[in-house]
């Protein structure tokens, strides 16, 4: 049966002859070129060296002349295999017949019963490597004590890394960990010297329980045991009892060092209140075991590894199927929680953590606080929970945890029957820390005892006093340390509740119905960067299901809105789509957080978060009068005006051009004077956002002055010919009316006048004749530029579609590039698609700009030409480039019901060209399948 779980590097260095054996074994192991796994047997070719292992056995083969077993190259092998996996390639002939040699020769004979003799002696090998390297660890940490912290500060983590080598080998893997972790402590971040003294002390009570292993009780010997680095195999674990009961999965922690990506499952048990722990391993890019679900329950039966309080567990057998469950079972208060945790560090001390199971608790800042006033705080990265906010809306939820002297890490919470995962931790370095171990300890360990002795026998821990007793130290570190350990054990497991804290006030209500499970489930797909085509087509995706749901109504699951409401900090454009589903839950949490307080701008009337807006005005700062703005707009247009002129003066011209950047909805002629007003200001961005408007509000002086200019210089003479004069100067009108001083490059002063008095002319003013009639009007004329570019330009301003067409049916190649394609945004959409068709099947390079301005869905007619063209393109293009343009193009806006066909193309062409051209065919396909699922789900 192959193997199902790679050895750890423990496993592995248990297996070398002596350290030097070890030590040339990491030199090899990045040497292998080739690798692979055969049932059972790992292979692999080290520098011309044939080399494999039977991990059933264990047996060893290897082409080179050493008479050591196993030999480096082995050893080499299986702890690349341990650290990155086995590779794929296909087994060559020396391991196949290695394979059948030994399979021949069990048949043969019967297997021969392991040498007890033999084990034995082997067993015995490794304890007196073991105890040297705990006696050589002893005299170690007195002599760091001895000689002062202070200096261990500055040494840095290069004596850590020499007494961790030795350690591995004297095949003590775990405590070589444990020192090594000290490197990464010694001088750095604050309390770093109480940090340091504390592992230290725990390091000394694991060498004394190693002394004293003979006596211990046998639980706590396997927990010493397991802390040194003896292994247990699986073999024996699944040997033992098993637990059989009904084990709900309450969350995982992942934790990825580069080397190796590890795996935390929280259980418990319904029945027994038992709390397991399953880690999984994988290598960097390979998948973890996805066997165990977070927020379901299956019954089963778990042996637990040998210790004093066991924990970790193996899944023996799954006698159901996993089923999401609505609570946990077993939850408590804040202080059962820690009183479990106090029974589990006295028999365990050098614990740093274990499971809770907290049961209507509520977020009080950094802190959740239970029914009874209770509170424990969060641990830094997970300060913020606005996952827990989120789903539970500060309503009491049970909430499963690690606990640490740090705080609370949260696996995740349940809310209403909901299952809400935890959100990963986010770093925070200027999170503090308390020291935990008495001042006096601390300062005779940075000094040393071998300049000051310490002989306490008492420490002060808190309010309570550790007696140590008068028992004969091995020296002044040895007690000092002892003390340290003891102190530090005490304050760890009498750590009490807070008290005093009150918790947030829970969310209203939602009074809308939430959109289908389906539909929520593809919207957390698409913001975990589960979409088909990368961020890009995410964004757009994300866009599509917001506009659909929106205009379908309902909202959207608690437990989404943080990511959804990140996704709208970044992109303004989903944002008023977006504050239709968030519903109230999420303008109750947009008002705790400063960066998603946009939604309360964008929420719609009836949330109950835009009624108090005046009231707020005069207290607010710039951003939240922003916010209040934009609210009051959509409600009360002249209401809002009125805050904004109340404190005009006294505003920056920064705020100024902000607020007038709100004030689309409701223009109307009762914000002109203000707007006339801002054409004077000092700061130009204040006057360009006055003009934006204005341009844009039918009937405004403004384009009443243009007009009058503009017809002044254009008109018809009384033989029906166009009469053109430019207006003479810039004058101080103009300049306030918009007219800039700087022509674009190559166009004459007199030229450039008229072109933006015609830009600034409302087109309906030109009554005389039609768009087309004009336009031949002025086609032979001196002055035809400056006036084609004048009306094309007033087009775009004003999204006059006629004019758009007309400038384009004719005159499109007389006009300045950024005009012209700036008119085909204001084109109707079943004239851009025409003209994007036309374009490619004349193979004209305009036509994939084109299909990028189309906004979708395309009409049939543009679809059929552009799978036309990908089916071309994919058979006789030679750059793949332009058919993965088009494909992404076509995933986005073309018709999802064309996902059928575009499949049946993909196939078609897997059979007669380069896959490497079948695949943006195929990604086509997928994205198409991905939209026409989500809006069905939307429906």
């Amino acid at each position: 049966m192959p193997v199902e779980q790679r050895w750890s590097t423990a496993q592995v260095e248990a297996l070398a002859p002596d350290p030097a054996s070890l030590r040339n074994a990491r030199v090899v192991t990045g040497q292998f070129t080739t690798t692979g796994l055969i049932g059972d047997v790992l292979w692999g070719v080290c520098r011309g060296y044939q080399v494999a292992a039977d991990l059933s056995g264990p047996a060893f083969k290897c082409s080179c002349p050493s008479r050591k077993i196993p030999c480096k190259h082995v050893l080499g092998l299986l702890l690349h295999w341990s650290s990155s996996g086995a590779g794929a390639a296909e087994a060559p002939e020396f391991v196949t017949r290695w394979v059948a040699a030994r399979a021949a020769r069990t048949s043969r004979s019967p297997a021969a019963a392991p040498d007890p003799v033999a084990a034995a002696k082997r067993a015995q090998g490794r304890a007196d490597r073991v105890a040297g390297g705990m006696t050589e660890l002893r005299r170690w940490l007195d002599d760091q004590v001895e000689q002062g912290l202070a200096a261990a500060g500055r040494s840095g983590p290069a004596a850590f890394e020499a007494m961790a080598a030795r350690l591995v080998d004297a095949q003590a893997p775990g405590a070589a960990g444990a020192v090594r972790r000290l490197g990464s402590i010694a001088g750095i971040g604050p309390q770093w010297a109480d940090r340091l003294l504390g592992e230290l002390a725990l390091l000394r009570l694991l060498v004394s329980g190693h002394a004293h292993l003979g006596t211990l009780d046998p639980g706590l010997a396997a927990t010493v045991r397991s802390r040194i680095g003896f292994p247990t195999s699986a073999e024996e674990v699944l040997a033992g009892p098993k637990v059989t009961d009904r084990w709900q999965v309450l969350g995982q922690v992942e934790v990825d060092d580069g080397a190796l990506t590890s795996r935390r499952t929280w259980l418990h048990g319904s029945g027994s209140d038992r709390f397991a722990l399953v880690l999984s391993f994988a290598a960097p890019g390979q998948p973890l075991p996805a066997d165990l679900v977070p927020g379901t329950a299956f019954r089963g039966d778990l042996c637990f590894y040998p210790g004093s309080v066991p924990l970790r567990a193996l899944v023996a057998e799954r006698t159901s199927a996993a089923e999401p469950f609505g609570s946990p079972d077993g939850a408590g208060p804040v202080r059962a929680a820690l009183s479990r945790w106090s029974a589990l560090l006295a028999a365990e001390p050098w614990r740093s953590d274990a499971p809770v199971l907290l049961s209507g608790v509520r977020p009080s800042g950094a802190h959740l606080v239970d029914a009874a006033g209770d509170a424990l705080p969060l641990a830094p990265g997970h300060r913020e929970p606005w996952w827990l906010l989120a789903g539970a809306g500060a309503a009491p939820a049970a909430v499963a945890a690690e606990w640490s002297p740090a705080g609370l890490r949260p696996l995740a919470a349940w809310a209403d029957g909901a299952f809400v995962p935890a959100a990963p931790p986010i770093p925070d370095p200027s999170a503090s820390r308390d020291p935990e171990l008495p001042p006096e300890l601390l300062t005779a360990a940075l000094v040393g005892t071998g300049r000051r002795p310490w002989s306490g026998h008492a420490v002060q821990v808190g309010p309570l006093s550790a007696d140590l007793g008068s028992p004969v130290p091995e020296s002044p570190a040895a007690a000092l340390l002892e003390a340290a350990a003891v102190a530090l054990t005490c304050r760890r497991a009498g750590v009490a509740p807070e008290s005093g804290r009150a918790p947030m006030a829970a969310a209203p209500a939602e009074t809308v119905a939430p959109r289908p499970a389906a539909a929520s489930a593809r919207l957390a797909q698409i913001l975990g960067g589960g979409a088909p085509g990368g961020g890009h087509n995410e964004q757009e995706l994300l866009a599509q299901w917001l506009a659909a749901g929106a205009g379908r109504g309902g909202t959207v699951p608690p437990a989404i809105l943080p990511a959804l409401l990140a996704a709208g900090r970044r992109n303004i454009s989903v944002r008023a789509d977006l504050a239709k589903v968030a519903g109230r839950r999420g303008a109750w949490l947009a008002g705790q957080r400063a960066d998603w307080r946009w939604l309360l701008s964008e929420a719609p009337a009836g949330t109950g978060v835009t009624n108090e807006v005046a009231g707020e005005w005069a207290t607010a700062g710039s951003a939240e009068r922003l916010g209040l703005l934009a609210a009051l707009r959509r409600i009360d247009p002249d209401q809002a005006r009125a805050l904004v002129e109340s404190t005009w003066a006294e505003e920056s011209s920064e705020n100024r051009a902000r607020f007038l950047g709100a004030f689309g909805p409701g223009l109307s002629l009762r914000d002109e004077p203000l707007l006339e007003r801002a054409l004077d200001d000092r700061r130009k961005e204040v006057r360009e956002a006055a003009l934006e408007l204005l341009r844009n509000l039918p009937g405004a002086a403004l384009g009443r002055r243009m007009a009058e200019r503009a017809h002044a210089a254009v008109r018809f003479d009384g033989a029906g010919r166009l009469s053109v004069e430019p207006p003479a100067e810039l004058d101080r009108d103009l300049r306030r009316d918009g007219v800039g001083a700087a022509p674009v490059r190559g166009v004459g002063a007199g030229a450039w006048l008229l072109e933006e008095v015609v830009a600034g002319t409302p087109l309906d003013t030109w009554t005389d004749l039609d768009p087309r009639g004009w336009l031949d009007a002025a086609g032979g004329h001196d002055w035809a530029a400056p006036l084609l570019h004048g009306w094309a330009k007033a087009a775009v301003v004003q999204r006059d579609p006629r004019w758009a067409t007309a400038l384009l049916g004719s005159d499109a190649g007389r006009l300045r590039e950024a005009v012209r394609w700036d008119l085909h945004l204001v084109l109707p959409p079943d004239r851009l698609a025409r003209l994007a068709a036309d374009a490619l099947r004349a193979e004209d390079g305009t036509a994939q700009r084109l299909l990028a301005l189309h906004p979708g869905p395309w009409p049939d007619g543009l679809s059929v030409a552009v799978l036309e063209t990908v089916e071309h393109r994919a058979r006789v293009d030679r750059h793949t480039w332009q058919l993965g343009e088009l494909c992404r193009a076509a995933g986005l806006a073309m018709p999802p019901e064309y996902a059928d066909l575009t499949g049946r193309l993909a196939t078609l062409l897997d059979q007669a060209v380069d896959p490497a051209r079948v695949r943006p065919v195929a990604e086509l396909a997928r994205t198409l399948t991905f939209r026409l699922e989500m809006f069905q789900e939307l429906s």
